[in-house]
């Protein structure tokens, strides 16, 4: 379906893909079927219900977004809730819903507009029509009564809590007294998620929850209530919660909170509420600044199922966060324990006693951030009883320096399981010899070209984090322990970090490289990412060649701004790498999942796109053929381009003594340079470069968009851009083509070689590493494409005389603007 459609959920039809649809009408129409439990066939979106503009409309103007029947007959009479999701402000969206209420049968209303929403319900009496705010609407087959009536048991997880929270922080945002920043509005709500837990846990299946607010309720008593229930959670859990903390949100804000979580189960919930919420909540203003991005549930479930461990594993992930791969670690091993429970005809309080060991005495986490370490430390608790085992340290200290509680409970090269996803950034480096001294990746590192190997020289000032975090990880391991770690694309990609990687290969194996998309850790940030899995063994036992597991997610689940999608590659890895692991040598490759030899890329690059079969299996078929093929280090002379600074350039408006236009990698267009470029250079600069261009040289972009070419058909001036390669056919190396293969070469036909997406395009794309969030090719690897010769020459000048003729088409496209300008001018006698 085109993508201006989609399938409206209630009708099935095919509708316009508007923001308001998609974001609230779908929205809301699912949360009413899966979280409300109606049935679609009391659900009406389209046709649109109509309703009354004022007493005397007979026509009924006004459509409604979504209406609520009390039967699937849909008469005028049964109309029972109406819901309003225009995207409006909540003043007008309010008044609307009120006019809509007013002059139909409904008695309740629902305004959300994706990131906002209440609920109000229709009082006639004396003639007069009142509304009124209430916590929620009914369940089906509920009464209004019932709300705030919940028995444990009738609780259900949502399939769509970030909505939930996102409504609740833009309502608290926008009316809480006395609170308003974003940090202290998460602790506010994290604290109610504990006591929902909480409650949740210790209150039996037939009882009424405390966690609730009733229709007719007073605001303060339903105040009073949680705030009873938050002391007991403080009391029970005196480690995780000071005596300070508190739940200071108004009476009216605080019962907002609670109408909108008293439907769900959070304990049930799939997704890590906690991190949801804190996403939610924090925005942009606090989340990165120390490199702190949350791993998306569908990465973290994939990583801890590639691991599997067990009620025997000592699992630690030493920068926890919220603790999301810890929680889904005990899930994990809980879902085990329960299967076992069932094979062994456990009794319940035997397999309870199981989980609460493992709880308890094999989950392990750190983090630096004392709000964070916090909110894991309370999860932890209020879900497992683990309590005592998340710890606010900094883990890239010396252990000597760590609090005597951290020391009793984590050991260097204890750990059988590691988890995680450390900070990233050159901005935040980690300096000071006393930690810098502990790590032999906080050196300098030089190649020795004789022996090959890479040789450790002098420490540095400081050093990026995510470096240190993989020794950090190494030597919490034991032997045999294995690691499931994201990291930025540059470690695995880059030419100045392959110390690290021979590095890596000295301390044991690698088991699996996933490469994910872009998009993964969208829209917190664009930083591109691969998850490593590695084992540590002891160097008599890493093996000199073998298999790895590999594989290239396309689709994460969800798009740039975060927003749903009906894909997810990374879902399937984690089964797919089992099967691997099974039968290594068996094993069926995928397009995208695929299994080499660690020998094939181990001295180059290890991402796996390097080795993508669908980039690699062109020009491999090529060779198959017996066709011979040429490096572009063999045919070319390269030259970098140049970046002159901002100082430098200028407008095409106001150069006057200047004809020498800056070319950027956005200025290649159509195979060609765009010849309305809006930047200049002065002329000395052109004169000191000495580019000396000529016609028939080839452009390349190594940075940004990489891969895009150009050719040159005139001499002309113009100096690119750094992002820029120049590339000029070597006429010596031509020349012994020709006395090999009796064929000759042409600029054109390498150029049309370039641009077939199976040859030039592939090969640049799998050479190409994201440096934090801009693919980049750098000319080594640049040189490494190969370029098919074919053996006969008239089909060589059959291609040549097609890059020609696009050449003088575009030439004489220009001539004819360029006459059609002068006309003008003179026209106009300007």
């Amino acid at each position: 379906m085109k993508e201006k459609y989609i399938t409206d959920f209630i009708s099935e039809q095919k509708i316009k893909n508007t923001p308001e649809e998609s974001e609230s009408v779908q929205v809301f129409a699912k949360q009413l079927v899966y979280d409300y439990n109606y049935s679609k066939d009391l659900i009406q979106t389209r046709p649109q219900y109509r309703v009354k503009v004022r007493p005397s409309d007979k026509k009924k103007e006004y459509p409604v977004d979504i209406a609520v029947f009390k039967n699937n007959k849909k008469q005028e009479e049964d109309i029972y809730i109406i819901v309003e999701c225009k995207r409006k402000n909540r003043k007008d969206g309010k008044a609307q819903l009120m006019d809509y209420l007013r002059f139909s049968r409904a008695i309740l209303g629902v305004w959300f507009n994706g990131e906002e929403r209440f609920f109000i319900r229709k009082i006639e009496k004396d003639g007069r029509v009142e509304f009124e705010e209430i916590p929620n609407i009914p369940k089906y087959k509920q009464r209004l009564a019932d709300i705030g009536q919940f028995k444990r048991k009738d609780l259900k997880p949502t399939h769509n809590l970030k909505t939930t929270f996102k409504a609740i922080r833009n309502y608290l945002a926008a009316n809480t007294v006395g609170a308003t920043r974003d940090e202290i509005l998460a602790q506010q709500l994290i604290n109610l998620i504990f006591c929902k837990i909480y409650d949740e846990k210790y209150t039996e299946p037939d009882e009424i929850l405390t966690f609730r607010a009733g229709i007719n309720e007073d605001l303060e008593t339903v105040k009073n209530r949680i705030l009873d229930l938050f002391n007991r959670v403080k009391r029970k859990y005196k480690e995780v919660f000071d005596q300070q903390d508190v739940i200071n949100l108004d009476a009216k804000s605080l019962t907002y909170v609670v109408g909108e979580l008293q439907n769900y189960s959070l304990i049930e919930a799939e997704r890590d509420i906690i991190a949801d919420a804190f996403e939610t909540f924090i925005g942009h203003a606090l989340k990165g600044g120390q490199g702190q991005f949350f791993t998306p549930r569908n990465v973290v479930k994939m990583m801890v199922d590639i691991l599997d461990p067990n009620d025997e594993d000592l699992i630690i992930d030493p920068a926890c966060g919220s603790g999301g791969f810890l929680i889904e670690s005990l899930r994990h091993i809980w879902r085990k324990l329960d299967a076992e429970g069932e094979k062994f005809h456990w009794n319940k309080n035997n397999l309870q006693e199981e989980k609460m060991e493992v709880a308890l005495n094999k989950i392990r986490g750190i983090d630096k951030d004392y709000f964070l370490s916090k909110v894991a430390k309370a999860y932890m608790a209020i879900i497992g009883d683990g309590k005592s085992g998340i710890f606010n340290e900094d883990s890239l200290e010396e252990p000597k320096n760590w609090k005597n509680k951290t020391k009793v409970k984590i050991d260097i090269g204890k750990f059988s399981i590691l988890l995680t996803n450390p900070p990233f950034g050159a901005k935040i480096p980690v300096s000071g010899n006393g930690k810098l001294n502990q790590y032999e990746l906080a050196h300098k590192w030089s190649l020795n070209k004789k022996i090959k190997i890479y040789e450790k020289g002098k420490i540095k000032s400081n050093e990026s984090p995510q470096i240190l975090f993989i020794e950090r990880a190494v030597q919490l391991l034991k032997n045999t322990g294995k690691m499931a770690i994201v990291l930025p694309d540059g470690i695995y990609g880059n030419n100045s970090l392959q110390y690290i990687r021979d590095w890596l290969l000295q301390k044991g194996k690698i088991l699996a490289i996933i490469d994910v998309p872009l998009e993964t850790f969208m829209p917190n940030t664009s930083t591109k990412t691969t998850i490593m899995i590695f084992q540590k063994l002891v160097k008599d036992e890493i093996p000199d060649n073998y298999d790895v597991f590999m594989a290239v997610a396309e689709t994460c689940g969800h798009d740039r701004r975060g927003k749903e999608t009906e894909t997810d590659d990374i879902k399937n890895i984690a089964k797919e790498y089992k099967i691997w692991e099974k039968e290594t040598d068996k094993y069926i490759s995928k397009e995208t999942i695929f299994s080499v030899k660690l020998n094939n890329f181990k001295d180059y690059m290890w991402t796996p796109k390097y080795l993508f079969p669908r980039y690699t299996n062109p020009i491999q078929k090529i060779k198959n053929k017996k066709i011979p093929t040429i490096k572009l280090e063999n045919l070319f002379d390269f030259k970098k381009g140049f970046e002159p600074g901002s100082k430098n350039y200028i407008n095409y408006l106001f150069k006057q003594n200047t004809d020498v236009p800056f070319i950027r990698t956005s200025d290649l267009v159509n195979y060609t340079i765009n010849r309305t470029v809006d930047l200049f250079l002065d002329n000395e600069i052109y004169e000191n470069l000495e580019l000396d261009v000529q016609p028939n040289d080839i452009l390349f972009t190594k940075d940004g968009k990489v891969a895009v070419f150009a050719i040159i058909s005139d001499k002309i001036k113009f100096v690119p851009a750094s992002g820029i390669v120049m590339l000029r056919l070597k006429e010596t190396e031509n020349e012994k083509i020709k006395q090999k293969y009796n064929v000759s070469l042409t600029p054109e036909y390498i150029f049309a070689m370039l641009i077939t997406k199976e040859i030039g395009i592939y090969q640049s794309l799998s050479r190409t590493v994201v440096a934090a969030t801009i693919p980049h090719l750098n000319i080594s690897r640049l040189k490494d494409i190969e370029i098919p010769i074919i053996l006969q020459q008239f089909e060589i000048d059959n291609i040549t005389n097609f890059v020609k003729a696009i050449i003088e088409l575009d030439k004489q496209k220009f001539r004819t603007i360029t006459k059609m300008i002068t006309t003008v001018k003179q026209t106009l006698d300007i």
